[in-house]
C-alpha cells in the first residue's frame, strides 16, 4: 500500500476543494493518505511518504504562493527524486504558465510525475473535481 501525503495552500478555497477530491481519490484506490496544508507540513515529514500530491494555486504574475507554499516546497524539493509526485492547482487569470512551469521542474529534479497535472480556472467544476479524484488514485 502506497502512503501518500497530499500537500496544499488555499487562499479562496478552490484549491482546497482540489485537493480534498484528491485525497478522496487515493483513498478510494487503498492509498494510505493523510491531508497536510503547507503550513503544517514539516520538511522532516517528507521521508514517511511514498507519494506526494501538491497543490497551489496561481499567485501574482503566476507563481506558487510565497508566504507558506513555496517555503514548504523548497524545504523538501531536494527529497522529491524518485518520489511519484502529482501537481494540481487553482488560478483566475493567465493561461496556467505556473503550472507549466512548476511542473518542468519537478520534473528536473528528477521525481517520479505519476500523472499530468490538474488544474481549475476558480472553482473547480464537476470535471476538474473528477480529475483531481483520478490524480489522487495514480499516487495508491
Amino acid at each position: 500500500m502506497s502512503k501518500a501525503a497530499v500537500i496544499y495552500w488555499s487562499g479562496t478555497g478552490n484549491t482546497e476543494a482540489m485537493a480534498n477530491a484528491v485525497l478522496k481519490g487515493a483513498k478510494d484506490a487503498g492509498a494510505d493518505a493523510e491531508l497536510f496544508t503547507a503550513g503544517s507540513f514539516d520538511a522532516e515529514q517528507i521521508d514517511n511518504f511514498d507519494a506526494v500530491a501538491l497543490g497551489c494555486p496561481a499567485m501574482g504574475a503566476e507563481e506558487l504562493e510565497d508566504g507558506e507554499f513555496l517555503p514548504m516546497y523548497e524545504s523538501i524539493k531536494g527529497k522529491l527524486s524518485g518520489k511519484k509526485v502529482v501537481l494540481f492547482g487553482s488560478y483566475g487569470w493567465g493561461d496556467g504558465e505556473w503550472m507549466r512551469s512548476w511542473d518542468q521542474e519537478v520534473k528536473e529534479l528528477g521525481a517520479n510525475v505519476a500523472a499530468d497535472f490538474v488544474i481549475a480556472n476558480e472553482a473547480p467544476d464537476d470535471e476538474a473535481v473528477a480529475a483531481c479524484e483520478k490524480l489522487g488514485a495514480s499516487l495508491a
